[in-house]
């Protein structure tokens, strides 16, 4: 039995993907500095010169390689924001997409990575922004809600970094259930509005 013809359109987005999966490999290990084009198109199979046709530059495939995934969505039930945070969190230290990975590893040494982290990182401050409760006096200040999810979102980060980058110790060895239990309770003050 024969295997139907593949077009030269499938043919291009599995190249694609294959040099996106390497490039995120890349990234992910060595950081944007330390990561060239031609080894990422050597770990693909694939000539350099392929690489910049379908990606530009090394900016526009490591802008590719790191396309993050959505922030969590507004939810009235502060529990169930709470739970969907956690739950996503338990997901990061299971281990992160080579994509974030390389975002985490390039954002302190390469501008364009920082700002690209930074963007990423205030959509999700301004969804879960909007998810958090307010006071509800109707003086529209929102009790600091933006600020309260910028605190919850860097604390997320610092524990992923934490344990995925640095690998510390305590983090590393802990069950991510456990992480999730003990911070659940300073996530939650954060949540609410002050008293």
């Amino acid at each position: 039995m024969t295997s139907p013809p593949v077009s030269r359109a499938d043919r291009r987005r599995a190249t694609e993907a294959r040099i996106l999966d390497r490039a995120r490999e890349q990234f992910a290990t060595k950081g944007f500095d330390r990561t060239t084009i031609r080894a990422v198109a050597a770990s693909a199979d694939v000539d350099p010169a392929l690489v910049m046709q379908y990606f530009g530059s090394k900016r526009g495939l490591f802008a590719q390689a790191v396309q993050a995934p959505p922030a969590p969505q507004a939810s009235a039930d502060g529990a169930a924001l709470l739970d969907q945070l956690l739950a996503t969190l338990g997901v990061k230290l299971g281990g992160l997409p080579d994509g974030t990975l390389a975002l985490l590893r390039s954002m302190l040494t390469d501008p364009a990575s920082a700002d690209h982290a930074r963007q990423t990182l205030g959509r999700q401050i301004s969804g879960i922004g909007g998810a958090l409760p307010t006071d509800g006096d109707g003086d529209g200040d929102g009790q600091d809600a933006e600020l309260r999810a910028a605190l919850i979102v860097t604390t997320m980060l610092g524990v992923t970094i934490g344990h995925q980058l640095l690998g510390l110790d305590a983090l590393r060895d802990a069950p991510a259930g456990r992480i999730g239990t003990l911070l659940r309770p300073a996530l939650a003050a954060l949540a609410r509005p002050p008293d």
